[in-house]
Parts: structure tokens; C-alpha cells; sequence
């Protein structure tokens, strides 16, 4: 039986929008080793894995526009001030690689549980968008060439690779766990539609 409702998926897109915040607002993790790792991209991605592209693209949006006012976005900003500096275009591929992630999950939906398949996805998302909208627009707001902007973001592909491997661990445990989640809205059925006015 299939439980996907309009109500659902309203609830599921507020709920990963408040998931990514929370992700975005925790400390950074610092390995030690090279730049500290934010968990921002691992919340969009998953959201995008778990809610398919449209459910996911909205949740991220959601998120977004929040934080046009919250102090949500990575430690704990906000503000339109974000949209004209060095990381607007981090912020602009969010939706995008969430919505891609999530139309290749779900384009092979009948193996969204299978963690080879989220973990491509997911990175293959990550490196359309994330790793080049993010330094295109660095190398243009930091005045850096682009070799120098590409260099810079190469330094938080380890932690990328990993947020990636934890992402898909997650997501295709969900989808084993609520096989729902990855079906189809039921299509209207005649009985459905309103009854025909009568004069």
C-alpha cells in the first residue's frame, strides 16, 4: 500500500529543510589534517537521496530562504548579505545537486537501497554542482584565477568522498526501512474527480 500523500511529502520537506539547518549549525569537524569539514553538503545530499529531486530541490530551497532570516546557514549565519560573497555559489548549487542526487536515485529507485548506486549519485551531484559553481564564483568574488579558486576547493574533496560514504550508508537504510519513500504518488483514479453539477 502506497502511504505517499500530499501531507507527507510537505511534512518530509520541512522536516530535511530543519535536518540540513541542524547539520549546517553544528561545529566543523576538524580532522587535524588540511581545512575543517562542515556537515551542510551531507544534509542536502541526503535529502536529495532520501526525497527524490523534487521533494529534495523544495526542502533545500526551504532552507535557504530560512536562513534569509534564521541563523542557520554554516556556523549558525544567515542573511542575503551570503548570496553576494565568497560562498553564494555553494549556497546556489545546493538545490541543484540535491535535485540531481535525487533524480538518479530515483530514476534506478527499484536499487535505492543498494549503496554503490546513493554513493555515485550522491558524489556525482556533489562534483556537477557543489565543486564548480562553489569555485567559479570564489575565483570571481576573491579575484583568484580559476586554478587558484579549484585548488582551494580540492582541499575539501576528502571530506566530501566521506560525507558521501556516510549519506549513502544512511540513505539506503531508510529506503530499505520505508520503501514509500521512493514510490510514486498514486495516480487519480475516476473516482476521484468532483461529481458533475446538476442544474
Amino acid at each position: 500500500m502506497n502511504r505517499r500523500t500530499p501531507t507527507t511529502d510537505v511534512a518530509l520537506i520541512a522536516g530535511f529543510a530543519a535536518l540540513i539547518a541542524v547539520c549546517a549549525i553544528l561545529p566543523d569537524i576538524k580532522t587535524g589534517i588540511g581545512v575543517p569539514y562542515s556537515l551542510q553538503t551531507f544534509g542536502v545530499l541526503l535529502a536529495g537521496a532520501v526525497l527524490g529531486p523534487l521533494r529534495g530541490f523544495l526542502c533545500v530551497v526551504l532552507y535557504l530562504v530560512a536562513g534569509l532570516v534564521l541563523p542557520i546557514y554554516s556556523g549558525g549565519a544567515s542573511g542575503i548579505s551570503h548570496y553576494s560573497g565568497v560562498t553564494a555559489g555553494y549556497l546556489v548549487a545546493f538545490p541543484l545537486a540535491a535535485a540531481l542526487c535525487g533524480y538518479l536515485v530515483y530514476r534506478n529507485r527499484q536499487n535505492a537501497t543498494q549503496f554503490t548506486l546513493v554513493f555515485t549519485c550522491g558524489l556525482l551531484s556533489s562534483f556537477v554542482f557543489v565543486h564548480t559553481l562553489g569555485p567559479l564564483n570564489l575565483a570571481w568574488r576573491a579575484d583568484l584565477s580559476l586554478k587558484e579558486a579549484f585548488s582551494f576547493d580540492a582541499a575539501y574533496f576528502p571530506g566530501d568522498i566521506a560525507k558521501n560514504v556516510v549519506m549513502a550508508l544512511i540513505a539506503t537504510a531508510v529506503h530499505r526501512a520505508f520503501p514509500d519513500l521512493a514510490a510514486r504518488r498514486p495516480a487519480a483514479t475516476p473516482t476521484d474527480e468532483p461529481a458533475p453539477q446538476t442544474a
